[in-house]
């Protein structure tokens, strides 16, 4: 079972910015897909970003694109999830995602292993 832990949520003012961070345990990486999903209160989870194995290909939900950029690193097992022009829409449970497919993916069916969520809140 791949662990993950998420790190760097926070409060923030709306035009402001957020790095999420997600360490994963051994054994990823070369074979697994990455992905943030969110889900607010009274909502269903929903795909912000991913990326594969090799950093080479990222998806964006249309809400995010232009603002979020993905990236991993693999030498120390951590996908990020940069995040500017925060809006209050983006307020949500923030959780990271592994998918043991070789292309980025946004289905949340093809993850098989999540984080515990890390808390965003953007103020207007």
């Amino acid at each position: 079972q791949v662990q993950l832990v998420e790190s760097g949520g926070g409060s923030v003012q709306a035009g402001g910015s957020l790095r999420l961070s997600c360490a994963a345990s051994e054994l990823i990486f070369n074979n697994y897909a990455m992905g943030w999903f969110r889900q607010a209160p009274g909502r269903e989870r929903e795909f912000v970003a991913g990326v594969n194995w090799r950093g080479s290909m990222a998806l964006y939900a249309d809400s995010v694109k232009g603002r979020f950029t993905i990236s991993s690193d693999n030498t120390k097992r951590t996908v990020h999830l940069l995040m500017n022009n925060l809006k209050p829409e983006d307020t949500a449970a923030y959780y990271c995602a592994a998918s043991r497919s070789m292309s980025a993916t946004s289905d949340p069916r093809n993850f098989g292993s999540w984080g515990q969520g890390t808390q965003v809140t953007v103020s207007s």
